[in-house]
């Protein structure tokens, strides 16, 4: 996953992009708020943010909000990482829109477990992504099979959109998750039987 560094403090930068490869993080490093912006609308596969509340061009909170505000970044886990460490300013770091808060100086531990926390609920949100993509397709396959469906009195096939007649098992199968066992009903069986015995 990749990951985004916002600090102009580039002792901070140097020990944060360290951190976060050696936990296989790619990380980008910027040292202002216009900067990270920028590079969180240029690159999609950010997945989580680590940025300072006090840096040059827009600060953390208002990156926060803008992070926010935007539909294509909802994804983004924001770990917000400051000097400020009275209840007030971490209330109005979080109220900003910042997923976690963490003071400087920092433990590494403790980024270690925030950011692997980060990392999972990244995680979850694609896999709830992925599922609810997946339940989308699956309602307009079953939409599809509600609707009207041509076919022929006599010998049962189906009209696709293509105009091409096929068996019904198959045009089922193709538009379903469908599976179908054969077998002969009574009311057939004695017309089949007659038929193996010629």
């Amino acid at each position: 996953m990749r990951a985004l560094i916002a600090d102009d403090d580039r002792v901070t930068t140097t020990m944060l992009a360290g951190m976060l490869a050696h936990w296989r993080l790619d990380s980008h490093v910027v040292e202002d708020g216009d900067r990270a912006w920028e590079q969180l609308s240029a690159d999609p596969e950010i997945s989580i943010a680590v940025i300072d509340w006090e840096m040059p061009g827009i600060d953390g909170r208002e990156l926060c909000r803008r992070i926010r505000e935007t539909e294509w970044l909802s994804h983004l886990y924001v770990i917000l990482l400051t000097g400020r460490s009275h209840p007030s300013d971490i209330v109005a770091g979080l109220d900003a829109g910042a997923d976690d808060y963490l003071v400087k100086p920092f433990n590494r531990e403790e980024l270690r477990a925030r950011v692997s926390a980060g990392l999972r609920i990244v995680g979850l949100q694609q896999r709830l992504a992925d599922r609810v993509a997946e339940l989308e397709r699956a309602a307009a396959t079953e939409k599809h099979l509600r609707g009207l469906i041509p076919i022929c009195c006599y010998c049962k096939r189906v009209r696709t959109d293509e105009n091409y007649w096929q068996q019904v098992e198959m045009y089922v199968s193709e538009h379903s998750d469908a599976r179908f066992s054969h077998g002969i009903c009574p009311a057939c069986f004695p017309a089949a039987k007659a038929a193996m015995e010629r």
